[in-house]
């Protein structure tokens, strides 16, 4: 596991202390009931904080996944990280 993918799974354990190990990489709104809008917002916060970025609320709701989140942090981070 690359170590962006292991900080993106810690990041959502961190917010979804529930979620199986085996179940992080799979994780959307879709199939996660604790998904809702508080725990977005935290999910961006926690995000932002770990990656030192800034994610416009107007995007959040197209981070629904942990692929899309993973290719959002992979786009927004500077090639150097």
């Amino acid at each position: 596991m690359s170590d962006l993918k292991s900080r993106l799974v810690n990041c959502f354990q961190t917010v979804f202390p529930d979620l199986p190990d085996d179940q992080v990489e799979l994780a959307s709104q879709g199939n996660l009931a604790k998904w809702d809008s508080i725990a977005g917002i935290t999910l961006v916060n926690v995000l932002e904080e770990e990656f030192q970025i800034q994610i416009d609320f107007d995007r959040l709701a197209d981070l629904d996944s942990f692929a899309k989140v993973l290719d959002y942090v992979r786009q927004t981070l500077p090639a150097t990280s």
